[in-house]
């Protein structure tokens, strides 16, 4: 019913890829699906290089069949295999700098703000008063960048697995990596599956999931057992964000999200992104909230209560905003509107 009702509500086809293989860069923005039952075909080529043709980077991948992305490349400013990853930086002639992960674009300087914004600004402004933060991944630090922006958040803590991709953000990214040296924020390199395993029960606000290893961890990460344990280390009415795929490719991953990853959360919904240098112009943020301890308002409900259900009223819904943006926020896509038409 819900891969249903998402299909109808925005007019979707069937899918075009049903065999699937969770994985996710490293930055997190882009979770990846193929049909591909080979494990290196899934990832995609891993030699960023191979993928521009005639001055053009052509993001051709599995995960997106009969589709590709392309760039004009003016100049490339590095190239280099990580501990976990192939990454490029290139100059392009009318998007800014781009940044590539095994041959995936990660964020472009034109556009980085849409999904940045989104998934920062989406969950921490659904929480009335979000004093600590969790950031798994996001190595270019524009997630952090946001969240910095949020002046009760006192304490906020980002893992990421690659230190590769910060050094890389620091060095050709400025404006989107400038929020590492906020006092507040503490950067750990490490495996963020890991470290949510160890943290303490009712540890946080708001956790945003922004990356996770790009090989068999990253399944782990995205898997029912996670969002169960991330569950644990939230405070009541906490709420969790992760990047969602695409409305118009995978539709099947968004349900199962939905069903199965929502349903130790009292609501399970999804808001939709524009981005344009995504395949099909679009991705999306899943969003669960915690319930509410019985004696706080809006509580009482079961933990379990939402089900992995779509769309939910207020008040446990993530989509409506609980606090509006200051006026001296800067801020270039995410507006109070925005934030309840996502949805």
């Amino acid at each position: 019913r819900i891969k249903s009702a998402i299909r109808n509500a925005y007019g979707l086809p069937k899918p075009l890829v049903t065999a699937r293989s969770w994985l996710v860069t490293s930055t997190g923005h882009r979770l990846m699906m193929a049909a591909a039952t080979d494990g290196a075909a899934a990832r995609g080529p891993l030699d960023c290089a191979s993928l521009i043709e005639n001055g053009w980077f052509m993001e051709k991948n599995q995960q997106w069949p009969g589709h590709a992305t392309s760039l004009q490349v003016q100049k490339v400013l590095l190239h280099e295999r990580t501990q976990f990853q192939d990454l490029m930086v290139f100059e392009s002639t009318n998007h800014g700098r781009v940044l590539i992960l095994d041959g995936v674009i990660q964020l472009t300087e034109h556009d980085e703000m849409s999904y940045q914004e989104m998934m920062a600004h989406l969950p921490l402004f659904a929480h009335e008063r979000p004093t600590d933060v969790l950031v798994i991944g996001g190595g270019d630090g524009g997630v952090l960048r946001e969240v910095c922006k949020h002046k009760c958040a006192e304490r906020i803590t980002m893992c990421e697995i690659d230190g590769g991709v910060v050094e890389a953000a620091k060095q050709f990214f400025p404006s989107v990596s400038c929020a590492f040296g906020d006092p507040r924020v503490t950067l750990i390199v490490g495996d963020g599956v890991a470290f949510a395993e160890r943290a303490q029960d009712a540890s946080y606000d708001v956790i945003i999931i922004d990356s996770s290893d790009p090989v068999g961890p990253a399944a782990k990460l995205f898997s029912k057992e996670f969002y169960v344990n991330a569950h644990r280390i939230l405070r009541p009415g906490g709420v969790i964000c992760s990047q969602g795929e695409c409305l118009w490719v995978h539709a099947d991953l968004i349900e199962e999200m939905l069903k199965e990853n929502g349903q130790s959360f009292a609501t399970a919904e999804y808001a939709s992104i524009q981005m344009p240098t995504y395949p099909h112009g679009q991705i999306g943020a899943f969003l669960a909230r915690k319930a509410m301890a019985a004696a706080e308002p809006g509580g009482g409900g079961d933990a379990g209560a939402g089900g992995g259900q779509a769309c939910v009223a207020a008040p446990m819904s993530c989509r409506f905003p609980r606090r509006s943006p200051p006026a001296d926020m800067e801020l270039r896509y995410y507006t109070t509107e925005m934030h309840a038409a996502a949805f």
